[in-house]
């Protein structure tokens, strides 16, 4: 696409994205709170808030845990040589590595907060500058800057970036752009400039485009292709036809203002119980605009005459309590609160522990599924063509069609392991079986194939495990195994 032609179709797609706007306004300002200085709602009460902040560092441990491994890489074929396991499993480590020393976990919390709150995430994986400690450096991309198109796969694979940066900012991160002189002599340091980056898909993998948007026109900035797309962008769930996901807070929102003004009525309420209202007689002698209720003041009056007397109010607010309570019970359920929290009871058995995990998987699992095609596996894939390309990990191929040198994402973290637990469980539930048929079953059953997949179905590291015996399996050489990618 040509510099005009991508301001054109960001244009386009800036328009559909308006109506959700308004609504993503109304979550952020009842759960964060308005930004100082830019008004919105007052706050009164801070349930929703608490759930969200809760609802999103949840995701960040049960789905990408900081610090520990989420992922593994192992051989799509069965029959693949048990050295390629090695290396796979040299490269989740480099992998791991670099994740732990970026702000990986920085970022994915922000980009997990705004996919609670607005029901859409956005997140941009690039590669750091040389001598950096990480060879990834990610950056939480906030909805407002992200315009975004669903692709014939259904993903979110165009993204529009609207941004606005300074002239140094701007020749700091496309050096070798030809920027207008205005910019280049920095007339007016303090002016910004609207800067469109747009990734789309194409044939020979996703293209990047950076346009620098002046007077109606695009000037081109940079350009180039990548082997995965940097735009991870991922939803929490969506409705038919639509492009934007829905997030928990969206769903949970008229409970949230009704709360929110609940809580508001409740506190006027108080204010006028502690203070009262009172009502005068204008007799002369009593000013009600210089009277202070005090302790120990002393209010002249005039002879014969009532003073102050307070006014009755007409009923009592008792029950707004019984609002509140439900409308803060709704929304704790809405945001996954009372599920995702830890166990408030200390003696709670192993049995309840893993149907309370189990629980928490069914609720999660179509969010989870849709996470894991739209953020897990496009950010593992995008990380190792990184390092594929600094040659800190052998060419790996992601996913293919079961050839000897592919491998596939195995994920280890909490949330997935829940069914690796109950697969196992119904495999030993067959062993025990088998053994209570009696020696003639158990002939039927090939026990070191049987704890091979108990290794697999629970994430077993690879090294725990004895090599199979050359009659077990067919061992082919694969290539490829190790050195850099061209």
């Amino acid at each position: 696409m040509t510099p005009e032609a991508i301001v054109a179709r960001a244009e386009r797609a800036l328009d559909r994205r308006r109506p959700w706007e308004g609504v993503w306004r109304d979550c952020y300002d009842h759960v964060l709170a308005a930004t100082p200085g830019t008004g919105g709602p007052a706050l009164h009460d801070g349930t929703a808030a608490d759930a969200a902040e809760t609802l999103a560092a949840s995701l960040l441990a049960e789905l990408t845990p900081p610090w520990s491994r989420w992922f593994g890489l192992a051989p799509v074929s069965a029959d693949a040589d048990p050295a390629l396991a090695a290396v796979l499993e040299r490269a989740a480590e480099v992998l791991q590595g670099h994740l732990d020393r970026s702000n990986f976990a920085l970022e994915m919390h922000q980009a997990f907060l705004d996919l609670v709150v607005a029901g859409t995430g956005v997140v941009l994986v690039e590669e750091a500058p040389a001598g950096e400690p990480s060879a990834l450096r990610f950056t939480a991309v906030p909805l407002r800057e992200a315009v975004l198109e669903e692709g014939a796969s259904g993903r979110l694979d165009t993204v529009f970036r609207l941004v606005r940066m300074g002239g140094a900012a701007i020749a700091a991160r496309y050096p070798g752009a030809a920027l207008p002189a205005d910019l280049v002599r920095g007339d007016d340091p303090d002016a910004t400039h609207k800067v469109i980056e747009a990734v789309w898909p194409d044939r020979g993998g996703p293209r990047f485009a950076a346009v620098l948007e002046r007077d109606g026109r695009g000037l081109p900035l940079a350009e180039g292709r990548f082997e995965e797309s940097p735009f991870l962008a991922f939803r929490w769930m969506k409705a038919p036809g639509e492009t934007y996901g829905r997030g928990p807070v969206m769903k949970a929102l008229p409970d949230i203002r009704t709360a929110n003004k609940v809580v508001e009525l409740v506190l006027k309420n108080a204010s006028i119980a502690a203070t009262g209202i009172w009502q005068a007689d204008d007799d002369g002698v009593l000013n009600p605009a210089t009277v202070r209720l005090e302790p120990g003041a002393i209010i002249p009056k005039a002879v014969g005459s009532s003073g102050l007397t307070p006014l009755k109010a007409p009923g009592s607010f008792d029950v707004s309590q019984l609002v509140l309570e439900d409308m803060r019970a709704r929304i704790r359920s809405a945001l996954l609160a009372d599920r995702l929290s830890a166990p408030h009871r200390a003696n709670m058995t192993a049995t309840e522990v893993l149907e309370r995990s189990a629980e928490t998987a069914r609720l999660l699992g179509a969010t989870y599924g849709r996470l894991q095609a739209e953020l897990l596996t496009p950010l593992v894939a995008r990380c190792l063509s990184i390092l594929r390309r600094r040659g800190e990990v052998p060419p790996i191929l992601l996913d293919g069609p079961g050839g000897r040198d592919e491998a596939r994402i195995a994920y280890q973290s909490p949330l997935a392991r829940v069914q690796g637990r109950a697969d196992a469980a119904n495999t030993m539930l067959f062993l025990q079986a088998v053994q209570a048929l009696g020696p003639a079953a158990q002939g039927v059953v090939d026990i070191p194939a049987a704890a091979r997949h108990l290794a697999r179905t629970l994430s077993a590291p690879p090294a725990i495990l004895a090599p199979p015996s050359p009659g077990t399996a067919p061992v082919a050489a694969a290539p490829h195994e190790e050195g850099p990618s061209a």
